[in-house]
């Protein structure tokens, strides 16, 4: 069973959605390693967990289009606790200790999420990685 930590530096691109604008940076790119840094920052001493949420499409589709959101593309179907994806998406509020990652799978945001206690840490460090990328 693979946990969303060992998936996420496997992405080949990165979408960050800004109050519903979307831009994506591939693999290699400046800020995909930048994104990717705050990931890995953000998540040190998090643990997955067993996720109760469920996403709903059209009302996830609804949502991204206020606030920050994150979603990373995989290039083939992974799977972490038995649920197959394609992309995870992200809600970023630099005040969550939780990140709730919605299942992307066949271009639907319908189903069980995986969810990751962030261990007593918070979401600022991608908050903040967002911010830097979004300016440049």
């Amino acid at each position: 069973m693979s946990e969303v930590f060992e998936i996420i530096p496997q992405a080949e691109s990165v979408a960050v959605y800004s109050d519903g604008v979307k831009s994506e940076f591939a693999a290699g790119s400046p800020e995909f390693a930048e994104i990717l840094k705050a990931w890995a920052k953000m998540t040190v001493g998090a643990h997955q967990m067993p996720a109760f949420g469920v996403s709903i499409d059209k009302l996830t589709r609804e949502e991204m289009k206020t606030g920050k959101w994150v979603e990373f593309y995989f290039s083939s179907e992974q799977h972490s606790n038995g649920l197959p994806f394609n992309g995870l998406l992200l809600a970023v509020r630099a005040e969550y200790r939780g990140v709730n990652l919605v299942r992307n799978w066949e271009n639907s945001y319908q189903g069980r999420c995986i969810y990751v206690d962030l261990g007593g840490g918070d979401m600022s460090p991608l908050a903040e990685a967002l911010e830097i990328v979004l300016n440049k």
